[in-house]
């Protein structure tokens, strides 16, 4: 059993350490940040975490998750400078929430499968939502941060269309979906218009993304698969050359799809 007290009294030592970098006298750096300039170190952490993982770098897993903590124990001190909320607020939020939308673990309810704990979920977060103020006014996607990157805000957007029966019955109809997307894109070339081919490229990117959500794939997870391979490969391109003595700009199609096929076998 882990010791979770001790877990306890270590987070409680990043806040303090938060607010001390934060108060007068601190970190010169820390002091003058704000919520705005934070921002694009809390995305560059989440990546990293999800490199570590890719790469199964335990250790260094690890120390990307501390980063990952230090941002939101920063986003509550400055909120609590402002007396906005404090980092409590933030753990007692996340932690009725799991107890809420766990009535089989925590309460009377029941799941034997992961869809009934889907089903269970979703169920809690409707109740929420109409417990909530103004929500007549909120649709049903305004909920999906436009923020996001696009490959996660199209599979949150499909997957709440899908969620109230706006969706196709099996993988068949979205792989002719695909085929049709594809024809228009074509048709698109023809006519050589950059707005039109956007448009129809990202329709055929949002069909994949739905494709992805029928077989159980994770896009993002998939894609950032195929771009490691493509790293390893193109690497062994690059070593092969070396070896030559050839810099790859010096290099030609065939000598380095030759090369391509090697790697690949």
């Amino acid at each position: 059993m882990k010791n979770h007290s001790a877990a306890g009294e270590k987070f409680q030592t990043l806040v303090e350490l938060m607010a001390r970098m934060r108060a007068p006298g601190g970190c010169p750096w820390d002091r003058e940040q704000t919520f705005d300039t934070i921002k694009p170190y809390t995305l560059e952490e989440t990546y990293e975490v999800l490199d570590a993982i890719d790469r199964r770098d335990w250790n260094g897993l690890a120390e990307e998750l501390g980063d990952f903590l230090l941002q939101a124990v920063f986003y509550a001190e400055m909120a609590a400078e402002e007396d906005r909320f404090s980092i409590d607020d933030a753990l007692d939020a996340i932690n009725q929430k799991l107890v809420r939308r766990h009535p089989h673990v925590f309460g009377e309810g029941s799941a034997e499968t992961a869809g009934d704990v889907k089903r269970i979920w979703g169920e809690v977060k409707a109740a929420e939502k109409a417990g909530k103020k103004d929500q007549h006014d909120q649709g049903l996607l305004d909920g999906v941060p436009r923020a996001l990157p696009a490959l996660v805000e199209a599979q949150q957007i499909a997957s709440r269309a899908a969620g109230v029966g706006f969706d196709w019955e099996n993988p068949d109809q979205v792989l002719e979906k695909l085929h049709e997307e594809l024809a228009e894109f074509a048709e698109a070339r023809q006519r050589a218009s950059h707005a039109e081919l956007e448009d129809e490229l990202g329709d055929l990117l949002f069909v994949l993304v739905n494709l992805a959500r029928f077989v159980k794939v994770d896009p993002e997870q998939a894609l950032r698969k195929t771009n490691a391979k493509f790293r390893r490969r193109f690497g062994y391109i690059e070593r092969k050359l070396a070896e030559r003595g050839i810099k790859i700009e010096e290099s030609n199609i065939q000598e380095m799809e030759a090369l391509w096929q090697e790697a690949k076998r």
